[in-house]
């Protein structure tokens, strides 16, 4: 039977892999394979080189072409690699086929994902959250990754094992995913009442892509220790703070970061932690506006929010790292007026975008910190004004009407 070991060890030498497929820009890849990169960083290893090949489609049995693979595989030989790991999701022959070649390991983005997730689990939920999503992972891809496991030497003897061998891991898989799934029902349950439990407050959740400062954020706008640094998926189980600003409370949610290309599984099984999203009355979209692409991250998060039910909340842009960004942008020579026009033009350009819901600041200098206090401040007043009007205690201090 499969033994669920982490794919990636400390210090591993990685290779990465990637297509260049149609749509697609080599600059977009390269992007891309940086992201990879981190997240190998983020489980452990570490990228040594990387290689990409243009291909209409990938290949059904090696995902690149023979002479790419060749390539690869001379490369691995001859530099003492540990781990080959393409940014794509691969089958499970694929796998088999590819390991037989370049003769060690090979992982795909989302399983590299998974192993990620799985050494982040702290609480009962979100272990069984991964654990669910790792066995849903394996289960199509059994039959082809017999050979794969015989090599790691997964308990499997020399002999290929019979089609009744695969049948009996295939029923334990499914077995283990039914009973994964009804234990996350019932933890399901009790996060549903803890959260009914939260009572008549006012709830924010902090959103965005992965890395750009959610956890620091959250530690600055709290004042409480919650894990932050800088790797991918730092935070994995959603942390709740109830906070009061002039006598109002509310309740601020940090949530997992969102990524390109989140495994399906993924998703389906933290539903319940995005449920924090769902069930959320603010968004503060926080983004990393020093990323060479942070555009594009706005999008997948904007994308993922949208596939949620969440477009259409009341929603503040917070441009995060700004002091990044202008060590990245400025020179010592620059002068002081264009560095002027340049922050302007910026900041004039995502207030239209965002019809003014927008708020640049540096988390880690606690920069604008104030202004995006009295910002949110006036946004729960406001919603406590209109949906509990009763409260008075919460808003009546402030000048705060129907629809104003």
């Amino acid at each position: 039977m499969i033994e669920k070991q982490s794919k990636i060890r400390k210090e591993e030498k990685a290779v990465l892999v990637g297509l260049i497929q149609k749509e697609v820009t080599p600059e977009q890849v390269t992007e891309y394979l940086d992201e990879l990169a981190f997240l190998a960083e983020t489980a452990g290893a570490i990228a040594v080189n990387r290689f990409t090949q243009r291909l209409p489609h990938p290949d059904s049995r090696t995902f690149v072409g023979k002479g790419k693979l060749e390539e690869i595989k001379q490369y691995v030989a001859s530099r003492d690699i540990n781990v080959v790991i393409f940014d794509d999701e691969l089958t499970g022959s694929q796998i088999s086929n590819i390991e037989k070649e370049v003769k060690c390991r090979v992982i795909d983005r989302s399983d590299l994902i998974l192993d990620i997730f799985a050494s982040r689990a702290r609480t009962a939920q979100a272990k069984v959250q991964v654990e669910l999503a790792q066995y849903q992972y394996i289960l199509p891809r059994l039959k082809g990754m017999w050979t794969h496991l015989e090599r790691q030497g997964a308990g499997i003897g020399s002999r290929g094992p019979g089609e009744t061998e695969i049948e009996t891991d295939r029923r334990i898989v499914k077995d283990k995913i039914a009973l994964l799934r009804g234990r996350l029902k019932e933890i399901d349950k009790q996060s549903i009442t803890q959260r009914k439990e939260r009572g008549e407050f006012i709830r924010v959740a902090l959103v965005g892509y992965t890395n750009v400062g959610k956890s620091t954020l959250m530690n600055v706008l709290s004042k409480s220790d919650v894990f932050a640094e800088n790797k991918l998926f730092a935070t994995l189980d959603t942390t709740t703070r109830k906070i009061v600003y002039e006598n109002t409370p509310f309740l601020l949610s940090d949530t997992v970061g969102f990524i390109r290309k989140l495994p399906h599984h993924l998703v389906e099984s933290f539903k319940s932690t995005l449920d924090e999203v769902k069930e959320s009355d603010i968004l503060l979209h926080v983004v990393d506006v020093s990323h060479p692409n942070y555009e594009d991250q706005m999008k997948v998060v904007n994308t993922t929010l949208a596939e949620l039910g969440c477009a259409d909340k009341p929603t503040v842009t917070i441009f995060n790292k700004m002091d990044v960004y202008e060590k990245q942008t400025f020179d010592e020579w620059l002068e002081e007026d264009v560095k002027h026009t340049i922050l302007k033009d910026l900041k004039k350009r995502w207030e239209n975008e965002t019809l003014g819901a927008c708020i640049f600041i540096s988390a880690t200098e606690k920069r604008e910190i104030d202004t995006l206090r009295t910002n949110l401040l006036q946004q729960v007043r406001k919603l406590y004004s209109q949906r509990y009007p009763y409260k008075t205690a919460y808003y009546s201090h402030a000048d705060y009407t129907e629809g104003t």
